[in-house]
């Protein structure tokens, strides 16, 4: 991937969340007079602004293969970016407390691709160890996660021991009785009324006389009807005259000549 100076000051001032921003104090290369810069970290590279509203970082510093401690300075909490090599820069930094400086310390200590390799395979080395168990310390538990199963709640466990269903169930005028199983115990009948006949089946229940409405209901329900008809029409005809009138009032309104 190729990287130019437009790319990287639209990657610094972008919308993309940053992993920590401030001011620190940057130690010059020549002069070792202290500037204060506003620093971001995205990633694996640390851009320094002139100031916090400048729209391209003055630098940049690619955060691999490199150390970041603390050193002893003439200023207070001070740290150093070391990269290996001879000829390689030094990069010091001071931050304006102790707080800041320790954050600072632990996100530029995470920032490379190489500490994020070590945790990956950290993790992935606890995940082999929950799958499999720790070498030696399971025997026989090291077996395909596809062999193994939850062990039944129980619930499920008091569910298994309910007497199953039958296939049909019988019915009572139409409605299916739950409790009327065939195979069921039941006490002799010896009084003739029975809900069962000779073959075991379930009688229906007997149905109910119906009941004949009065003249006095029937006279009652008309004049109901009769009379939540006729409401409803003065209601109809109250109501229009009313938005007739609105309709008159807002035509002379708007044409005089009406």
């Amino acid at each position: 991937m190729k990287l130019n100076e437009r790319s990287l000051a639209f990657y610094a001032t972008c919308d993309s969340p940053a992993d920590n921003a401030g001011f620190l104090y940057k130690r010059g290369e020549r002069h070792t007079a202290y500037h204060r810069r506003w620093f971001v970290l995205k990633g694996n590279m640390l851009f320094y602004f002139e100031e916090r509203e400048s729209r391209e970082p003055v630098g940049v510093i690619v955060l691999e293969g490199c150390t970041v401690e603390l050193c002893d300075s003439a200023e207070e909490f001070t740290f150093a970016i070391r990269f290996g090599g001879a000829k390689s820069r030094t990069y010091v930094l001071a931050a304006e407390s102790q707080a800041a400086m320790e954050s600072w310390v632990k996100s530029l200590s995470r920032a490379s691709f190489d500490y994020m390799r070590l945790v990956v395979r950290e993790l992935e080395k606890q995940l082999e160890e929950m799958r499999w168990g720790p070498a030696g310390g399971c025997g026989g538990c090291q077996g395909s996660l596809s062999s193994w199963k939850p062990k039944p709640s129980g619930l499920e466990r008091s569910l298994e021991r309910l007497p199953a269903l039958p296939a049909v169930l019988p019915k009572e005028n139409g409605c299916a009785v739950w409790n009327n199983v065939p195979e069921a115990d039941r006490p002799p009948d010896t009084s003739g009324c029975s809900r069962y006949d000779s073959e075991g089946n379930p009688r229906p229940p007997p149905l109910p006389p119906r009941r004949r409405a009065s003249s006095s209901e029937v006279g009652s329900t008309g004049a109901a009807v009769a009379e939540s008809t006729s409401t409803f029409c003065q209601l109809h005809e109250r109501y229009g005259r009313e938005v007739a009138q609105l309709r008159q009032d807002w035509l002379q309104r708007h044409d005089p000549q009406l």
